[in-house]
């Protein structure tokens, strides 16, 4: 997690995303990522103010955009030659059509967004997915004709077609983390002040990265794992802290522990390798 903020209220999706994404790019920057930074969003950030932003701040943007009259008619100026046939590696969950998709088509058309706003209008490139919509067939009711559900994606990203596409609805791993700090550091806030709520959100975003900062260190499978999973394997052990003279302290471990090559994985990347015991 890169940045955050408490909005009071019930804010509107886009408030202070301008501002917020720059914060978070910064960010990325400082922390040495050197390569092609791509911001994904969903609708709710598909406005100047986003856009612009990205731009100032030397990334790439991709954002759902909003199927409008315009989009619309973009859309539909597409030749049908155009559609690329695609096949996902592993299913997609529909949420519309309630149902495991594995394939689909998708072209690009050039686009000029916001052009009713002047001095505002942005010309990039429309990539579209489209879906077949077998709701129909599903009810027992036969296909006339093909029917399609658009996904339209507003975007200057460099990469190719299918690229783009692809790294587009990866944006939805977000979800993920999401779930991982709700579930975590965010089950219950600590009051009913904004000031210190806010403060608690820093405080769990910063837990958050440190938590999957000691899963990558632990091993491979912990870098993938949830954060629940990580703080039961490598976090709430029954270990033994034993104090020895001048406040020197000892960590007994569980004997024959199953997690014990993971956990100390982390603690020779966090504190070198532990000292040898005099004979």
């Amino acid at each position: 997690i890169a940045a955050t903020r408490l909005r009071g209220g019930s804010a509107n999706t886009a408030r202070g995303a301008a501002g917020l994404i720059a914060e978070a790019i910064g960010t990325a920057r400082e922390a040495g990522c050197t390569g092609t930074i791509v911001a994904r969003m969903d609708s709710g950030y598909y406005n100047t103010a986003v856009i612009g932003a990205c731009r100032r701040a030397g990334a790439y943007f991709s954002v759902t955009a909003r199927m409008d009259p315009a989009v619309k008619a973009a859309i539909a100026s597409i030749p049908e030659d155009s559609w690329t046939a695609i096949r996902y590696p592993r299913a997609v969950w529909d949420d519309q059509l309630r149902c495991w998709i594995s394939d689909a088509q998708i072209a690009e058309t050039s686009y000029t967004a916001f052009a009713s706003k002047k001095g505002q209008s942005v010309t990039a490139r429309l990539v579209v997915r489209r879906v077949r919509d077998l709701s129909g067939e599903a009810a027992g009711q036969g296909e006339l004709f093909p029917v399609w559900r658009w996904h339209p994606v507003f975007t200057d990203s460099p990469f190719t077609l299918v690229q783009a596409e692809e790294q587009h609805r990866d944006h939805a791993a977000i979800e993920q983390v999401f779930a991982d700090v709700t579930s975590g550091p965010l089950a219950h806030l600590p009051s009913g002040r904004f000031a210190a709520n806010a403060a608690w959100l820093t405080l769990a975003a910063i837990a958050h990265n440190l938590l999957r900062a000691a899963g990558c260190l632990a091993s491979p499978r912990h870098a993938k794992a949830r954060g629940a999973t990580i703080r039961a394997d490598l976090i709430h052990i029954a270990a033994r802290l034993a104090r020895h003279g001048r406040g020197r302290l000892t960590l007994h471990l569980p004997l024959d522990w199953h997690r014990e090559h993971e956990w100390m994985s982390l603690f020779q990347a966090g504190c070198g390798p532990p000292q040898a015991r005099a004979a």
